[in-house]
């Protein structure tokens, strides 16, 4: 009797060592928290812990075949949670998707509940895989897919609609810890000095109209009187909904294309909304310098995240180059996944494929590096 005790309580004392060690072992992704703007306002923070948050993530546009994501999220959704776990395990905290405006929104009036259902399963999987969603809205990215009702319209009841767009969306997505920030707009931009006919600019790419237009016409306002006015109506339909996320605009660096350029939607008259401020940089080769200039610019007393970025035009060392040298100024930076692994890449056996798995390994590499709190 005294043995079989004894052994009962070798095994009870075994498992108390043991069970700890099992419980670490599971692939748990740690529970998230709020994201909010440090006290000084320069820095990301966890709401309710204060550790530096420091942005690492993907935009999750479009696959590798140039769908969409509303193109097979119904049919296709264990791709996207295999997605998601890829991201994951690329070193990402962040995940940047764009719901289009066409597949949220039915009529003038009424949302899509199919979709808006589907968004809410998308932010459970972005919490159950410890991610965070940068949810950047009113996409038109394909002009066959904008409502003739949407585009017909005029300025004052468009942004109507996209007010109702981000109600619809924020109300979604408001009690959750994996909502990083709404960005009301990818790359907006306004009217020239003449009326324009069309609210899509320039020609495709890749297909996709990434740059859209918030007026047609000045109509005798300054620029930055249209633009104040714009993010206003936005943000103030969002807080109605949402007052505890983050909120931005995703911009083209003027100051880089043209130098002496000063920020338009993150400037002092128009940004006040705004939490933080977020840019789009594509380095060119053998102009790492004149990057960081611009990026400089951009430094307005907010964190600062570069929103998207790519060995596009440049190598991969000159965009290590440009990720070092913008630490100084950058909380955050997000580059591109397309749905196919470094393994997936490397196995098409072509340029463009080789190009996405170097930087993919680069990417993964250097996450462990945007974990650390900014010094």
């Amino acid at each position: 009797m005294k043995r079989r005790l004894a052994h009962i309580l070798f095994l009870t004392g075994m498992l108390s060592v043991l069970t700890p060690a099992i419980s670490k072992s599971e692939d748990a992704p740690p529970k998230l928290e709020f994201i909010r703007v440090s006290d000084d306002g320069k820095h990301f923070v966890g709401a309710t812990t204060g550790k530096p948050f420091v942005a690492w993530g993907v935009n999750y546009d479009h696959d590798d075949a140039g769908r969409l994501l509303e193109d097979y999220w119904e049919t296709e959704w264990e791709t996207v949670e295999q997605d998601f776990r890829e991201i994951k395990a690329l070193g990402a905290n962040v995940v940047r998707i764009h719901p289009q405006l066409s597949r949220f929104m039915e009529t003038a009036e009424r949302p899509n509940a199919a979709n808006l259902a589907r968004l809410g399963k998308l932010v459970r999987l972005a919490e159950d895989t410890g991610l965070y969603l940068d949810v950047t809205g009113l996409g038109c990215y394909r002009k066959q897919d904008v409502p003739k009702w949407y585009d017909e319209m005029e300025e004052a009841a468009r942004w109507e609609v996209q007010g109702r767009f981000w109600q619809a969306i924020a109300g979604t997505c408001r009690e959750s810890p994996a909502i990083f920030c709404y960005d009301l707009m990818n790359e907006p931009v306004l009217a020239g000095d003449k009326k324009d006919n069309d609210w899509l600019v320039g020609e495709p790419l890749g297909g996709f109209y990434f740059v859209q237009r918030i007026t047609l016409d000045l109509a005798g306002r300054t620029r930055e009187e249209v633009a104040r006015q714009w993010v206003q109506s936005l943000t103030t339909a969002i807080r109605k909904v949402d007052d505890r996320h983050m909120l931005t605009v995703g911009c083209i660096p003027w100051a880089l294309v043209f130098p002496g350029a000063k920020p338009l939607f993150h400037g002092p008259e128009v940004g006040k909304p705004l939490d933080f401020v977020a840019v789009h940089f594509y380095p060119k080769k053998g102009e790492i310098d004149k990057a960081l200039a611009a990026l400089k610019v951009y430094e307005v007393g907010k964190p600062l995240v570069i929103e998207e970025m790519f060995p596009l035009s440049c190598s991969l060392e000159e965009m290590d180059e440009f990720i070092e040298g913008s630490k100084q100024h950058a909380d955050g930076w997000i580059s591109f996944y397309w749905g196919k692994t470094i393994e997936e890449n490397e196995k098409k056996g072509d340029l463009g494929g080789a190009v996405v798995a170097s930087w993919l390994k680069y990417f993964r590499s250097h996450a462990p590096k945007a974990d650390a709190s900014k010094e």
